[in-house]
């Protein structure tokens, strides 16, 4: 969805939450249950609930979701996701972004780099998704970025010893997981990418959008 306003134009790039929603690897317990727990014929209000895995959907992983001893998502300060960012077009990548793939781009330190894939344009969210290579995972630790989004439901797919993730959470880059990049053009944006505040916790739903001066 892009919302214009007189000075700025605001593309929302996150998942809706429904139950039918593309979970990781398409298992059914991932799948959100929104449910009722009262309305206008059993009270005065109408009030629901919904039950789902934190990572499920457009989330920021934190690193206890990989490392015994990582720190969790009230360590996050605000202007780690709420900051300049750079959507990279890799649409051109078969199955895995490597190295050489994100040697082709302008990548310095402290940018929050965003990874638009196929994954936007075809229906591979749940199985065989284009994901971050961990010689590409690597390439971004020695560029020293902030933070690093993919349009997947997971920044690695099946990888052993999930190398991808360790190697960014041991170098304290951001992972933000399950963007849709479809309508966004390669480029500079403002991001905002604040997660719902759980203490103790390794993930969280994020609301995630761009913003761009006209």
């Amino acid at each position: 969805m892009i919302i214009d306003t007189n000075s700025l134009q605001i593309y929302d790039i996150s998942m809706a939450i429904t139950p039918s929603m593309a979970v990781y690897k398409g298992k059914d317990f991932k799948r959100p249950i929104i449910s009722l727990d009262s309305d206008f014929s059993t009270g005065s209000s109408y009030e629901s609930r919904l039950e789902f895995n934190l990572h499920t959907g457009t989330h920021l992983d934190t690193p206890l979701h990989m490392i015994p001893q990582g720190y969790t998502l009230e360590k996050i300060k605000l202007d780690r996701v709420v900051t300049k960012c750079k959507v990279l077009d890799l649409t051109d990548v078969k199955e895995k972004i490597t190295d050489k793939d994100l040697a082709k781009f302008s990548i310095e330190e402290g940018d929050f780099i965003l990874l638009k894939t196929r994954n936007s344009y075809e229906d591979i969210l749940e199985n065989n998704f284009v994901y971050l290579h961990k010689s590409g995972a690597n390439y971004l630790v020695k560029q020293n970025i902030k933070g690093v989004g993919i349009d997947a439901l997971g920044i690695e797919r099946d990888q052993a010893d999930h190398e991808t993730h360790i190697s960014l959470f041991n170098a304290d880059i951001m992972i933000l997981e399950g963007l849709r990049l479809k309508d966004i053009e390669e480029g500079e944006y403002l991001l905002s990418a604040a997660p719902i505040l759980i203490p103790g916790a390794e993930a969280a739903p994020v609301r995630a959008y761009l913003i761009k001066s006209k």
